[in-house]
């Protein structure tokens, strides 16, 4: 699943120290009363992100930002390299770029026509896009994704080749979405489909240097391409790897399991992906496969970390973004090992490097970088390591009255060796129990990264100590650590998160009669199986949670039998051993239940079922739901309400 949580934020300078981020103290110039972090600082706070590099080495990036209402707004701005000549862009609106042209005098990307995401190119002129596109794509579902062949002659397209529903506002059929390949001259002419047998090329994540679906080949006449079984009609998780190109489908090898991202190797030999050989379907490890098809072999068995993100650039690197525990780093897949290349000391790398799509352009990488005390921003090589050159959110920052943040080790009490990150209040002095929270982390194969986190700063600013555990089940610790949540969510990770609770109170931090544990999504059903199990906890709050197995894996909009792949009609008692609404009798702990009323990922009736169980049993409880939100709202006045219902919990039964 989707974890929510995951935002970045920005300014002050940090050193590493003792495990702990040491804040330096204000000087005399600088007012000394500062304000907490509260959730209205996060919807004002400005972060940017890399999104893609010019043949001449311009970098464009998005600069995103809240407000007390409404969806998060967005500004398209470009900078040298050298940090200098920032300049916010002009663009049409509903136009999203993705990349710059060969000339890198036009920016391409998606735009909205007719109520479909289509492709356009607009041209730029004094940093002010035409307001019409000078080339357009319209095809029958709009487009999913949009990448240029290395020589600038065409570009490649993932979409639904089906036409248009004629019904489509009266009813929906339920059945399998459909992507395809579509390829178009860089004008916009001789557009056909390629390999019109690939029927389901995975959806794609382009903005951003994301892992695409497709890749093509260095000379730019031929593409790999990226498919996976549908979830409707399947209960197994396949992936297939083919060669396209315009005379047809060449098939490279079927993999019985989960893949993402796909690249060229340097001298066009052999395809590149990550994939799994776990029960749990989260790709971990990098894997090859001759190009002309064969057996996919796993090049990193004996990983320590977990390859999150590949791809490939035009000068023949295979970048990898790889989670060690809460840090991460950018390596280079070279002669058959991972090689460490980049990474930011006192944070994390947000996404995978961008540069220039093609041949002949120069080397210029930019990459996203995020710490505990900046937001995202954008940073570029330089002589000693990255250099941050953008700086947003950097004065918004310096108002605010931030507590340290420790990256913590500890055991659970049968020995796992476990890892999270800790916030604490301004001003916390050591030896004061204060108020606590443990709060795990959605996915629930992801991690906490150390990376500003609005909602740990947000409560901390009300007087808590916050974790951030990262239990078994999370990225970045090998793939045995990974594999143990399989059929072990409601035990192993359980008891992981609940061992956070009792480091802390064991270090002095939590006053053990006032614990409070929060988490969304799969910290959601973390929170939800908890109260379940015991009554430590004096208020829980529960974000868009798995309360009830069997059916949340069939109605779930993504295969969810990672946690568990049994048929639930053969063994409905293995589903039911983790369902918080089976042992609702057991809660003794207010629970606050919030969820978005269009949430398709764990569909609403999961808070609903439980709700109402613990209602008729007379428990303390309160339901919020929020109109049209998805799995977890978009719009900033229901995410300022999230925070409010949080604290208005907390400070009621968690005094």
């Amino acid at each position: 699943m989707l974890n929510p949580k995951k935002i970045w934020f920005c300014s002050l300078a940090v050193a590493l120290g003792a495990g702990a981020l040491a804040f330096s103290q204000p000087s005399a110039t600088v007012p000394a009363k500062k304000a907490p972090f509260t959730a209205q600082d996060w919807a004002a706070l400005r972060s940017a992100g890399a999104i893609a590099v010019s043949p001449q080495g311009v970098i464009l990036y998005l600069v995103t930002y809240g407000a007390d209402h409404g969806p998060t707004h967005r500004e398209w701005w470009t900078i040298a390299a050298d940090g200098s000549h920032a300049v916010k862009l002009d663009l049409p609106d509903g136009f999203s770029p993705m990349g710059f042209t060969l000339d890198g005098q036009s920016l391409y990307g998606s735009w909205k026509a007719n109520q479909l995401t289509q492709f356009g190119i607009f041209p730029l002129h004094d940093n002010k896009a035409a307001a019409v596109p000078s080339t357009v794509v319209f095809l029958p579902r709009g487009i999913l994704s949009a990448s240029p062949s290395p020589d600038g002659k065409r570009f490649a397209m993932v979409a639904d080749p089906r036409p248009p529903d004629p019904l489509d506002d009266v009813r929906h059929v339920q059945e399998p979405d459909e992507s395809s390949i579509y390829v178009v001259n860089a004008d916009g002419t001789g557009g056909q489909w390629w390999c019109s047998d690939l029927k389901y090329v995975s959806g794609s994540a382009t903005v951003g240097g994301g892992p695409d679906a497709i890749a093509w080949n260095a000379a730019g006449d031929a593409l790999a391409a990226l498919s996976q079984l549908p979830r409707i009609g399947n209960h197994d998780v396949g992936s297939f790897i083919d060669v396209c190109d315009a005379k047809g489908t060449h098939h490279v090898t079927d993999v019985a399991n989960s893949v993402s991202g796909i690249a060229w190797s340097g001298d066009g030999h052999q395809l590149l992906f990550l994939s799994t050989s776990s029960q749990v379907l989260t790709p971990e490890h990098v894997f090859t496969v001759e190009a002309g098809g064969g057996t996919a072999h796993d090049r990193t068995p004996d990983l320590d970390g977990t390859a999150v993100a590949l791809k490939s650039d035009v000068h023949g690197h295979i970048w990898v973004l790889t989670n060690k525990g809460v840090r991460n780093e950018v390596d280079e897949f070279e002669n058959g090992a991972l090689k460490p290349v980049y990474n930011w000391p006192d944070g994390v790398i947000a996404g995978l490097p961008v540069s220039s799509q093609y041949a002949g352009a120069g080397d210029q990488l930019a990459i996203t970088v995020a710490d505990p005390t900046h937001s995202r921003n954008v940073a570029v090589p330089g002589p000693s390591g990255l250099l941050r050159i953008t700086h947003e959110g950097d004065a918004q920052v310096a108002n605010f009255d931030l507590g340290a943040v420790r990256v913590v080790q500890w055991k659970s009490k049968e020995g796992t060796a476990l890892e999270g990150i800790a916030t604490f209040p301004a001003g916390y002095e050591e030896g004061k129990k204060y108020r606590f929270l443990v709060l795990p982390h959605g996915g629930p194969e992801a991690n906490d990264e150390l990376a500003f986190d609005p909602l740990s700063r947000i409560i901390a600013g009300l007087g808590y100590v916050v974790i951030q555990p990262e239990y078994r089940g999370s990225t970045g610790y090998g793939a045995a650590f990974l594999a143990s949540i399989y059929q072990h969510f409601g035990d192993r990770a359980y008891d992981d998160v609940d061992s956070a609770t009792d480091f802390a109170i064991a270090q002095g931090w939590a006053d053990p009669a006032r614990l409070a544990i929060f988490g969304w999504s799969a910290g959601g059903f973390m929170t939800s199986w908890t109260v379940t199990q015991t009554g430590r906890y004096k208020a829980a709050v529960e974000g868009a949670g798995i309360t009830d197995w069997a059916p949340f894996l069939w109605t779930s909009d993504i295969s969810q039998i990672d946690y568990d792949a049994r048929w639930t009609d053969e063994d409905p008692d293995a589903f039911s051993k983790f369902s918080a609404v089976d042992f609702a009798s057991r809660v003794t702990t207010p629970l606050l239940i919030l969820h978005g009323e269009a949430d398709q990922r764990v569909p609403t009736f999961q808070g609903t079922e439980f709700f109402q169980i613990l209602a008729a049993r007379k428990k303390t409880v309160r339901m919020v739901t929020y109109p049209g939100s998805p799995h977890f709202p978009v719009l900033w006045e229901q995410r300022l309400n999230v925070m409010k219902e949080i604290a208005d919990w907390l400070d009621r039964y968690n005094q």
